[in-house]
């Protein structure tokens, strides 16, 4: 049974404080949430939500969890291969017994539901009545005895002005609400394309989740973390490359590919690199790239300005060096 139905469904107050701490709250990688998140995951890029969402979805199968995607007008056959697309990017993390999403959703594990037929039974978009759908779904799996429930949809369709979707964000707020429990039964990840919501909009519907989710890490080891970027495609690299965690990072930077050839490291992060890091990093698409493949170093800090230069890097052939101002 879902805790709230039969009880408080929220603690009072927390969503505030929850939306006045969001902004100064990092974002958190999708392989370490939590039953109770609602998190929102603001994208500009299918590649960069697909990695998201197939961790969300393949975790959620590994701890058992009922899966329940809610599209925007798209069929649970056309979700699947999305999420199953060859040469689709599975993400960083371990590989291996790797849940099979198809198998899942023959058996009721992963479900699709449009957000029409979910949210707009009665002809109109009404958050309470929303709401106790939700709860409706997370009950039933709870009955059917999974462990949790992990619920994402996709946001776009309340741009669509179905009549009372204007009331959208209030739904947000109410969901927002419902996880605040004690005994929290769910976690939920709700979609946002940059390129359909504006700046305004996304600000507001941010202070109606407890944060953000992302990519999960390649590496973070609490001194260096290495996270997928997709626009450019490549890795983000912050924190300090030493012996420590050398051969960690040689490790990840060999096994990203990039459909391009070009790939991009954003070093603005980088608060200190030693010798051996910096032929590493001059190195990951060196001597024995392939023709038409390249090397972009975006962002080198301050600090690592003068090496830099010093190495030659600046006219080397296959390799792009931009210079975060000082």
């Amino acid at each position: 049974m879902v805790s709230g139905r039969q009880g408080p469904w929220r603690r009072a107050g927390e969503h505030l404080e929850a939306a006045m701490t969001m902004v100064d709250t990092p974002a958190k990688p999708v392989g370490v949430m939590e039953l109770g998140d609602h998190l929102a995951l603001l994208y500009d890029n299918d590649e960069e939500r697909r990695s998201v969402m197939a961790a969300y979805a393949r975790d959620g199968v590994r701890a058992g969890h009922k899966i329940v995607y809610i599209s925007d007008g798209v069929t649970a056959a056309e979700v699947l291969a999305w999420l199953l697309a060859e040469g689709a990017a599975t993400g960083p993390g371990p590989q291996e017994d790797t849940p099979d999403l198809s198998e899942a959703m023959d058996a009721g594990h992963f479900i699709v539901r449009t957000a029409e037929e979910t949210f707009l039974a009665s002809g109109r978009f009404d958050p309470a009545e929303s709401i106790e759908l939700i709860a409706t779904e997370i009950d039933l799996a709870r009955v059917q005895g999974y462990r949790g429930v992990r619920i994402t949809g996709e946001a776009r369709f309340s741009l669509r002005r179905w009549p009372g979707t204007e009331r959208f964000g209030e739904f947000e707020q109410l969901l927002d609400d419902a996880f605040l429990t004690s005994d929290p039964t769910a976690m939920a990840v709700c979609q946002f394309d940059r390129r359909w919501f504006d700046d305004a909009r996304l600000a507001e519907v941010e202070t109606r989740h407890m944060g953000r989710v992302r990519v999960n890490d390649y590496h973070d080891d609490g001194s260096l973390r290495i996270t997928p970027i997709f626009n450019p495609p490549g890795a983000e690299l912050a924190g300090t490359i030493d012996g420590s965690n050398l051969a960690a990072a040689e490790d990840v930077l060999a096994s990203i590919t990039t459909r391009t050839g070009l790939l991009c490291l954003d070093l603005s992060g980088l608060t200190g690199c030693d010798a051996a890091g910096l032929r590493l990093l001059t190195g990951a698409f060196g001597p024995g790239r392939r023709r038409g493949h390249g090397l972009l170093l975006r962002g080198v800090p301050p600090a690592l300005h003068d090496r830099f230069r010093e190495e030659g890097l600046d006219g080397t052939p296959g390799i792009a060096v931009e210079y975060r101002p000082r």
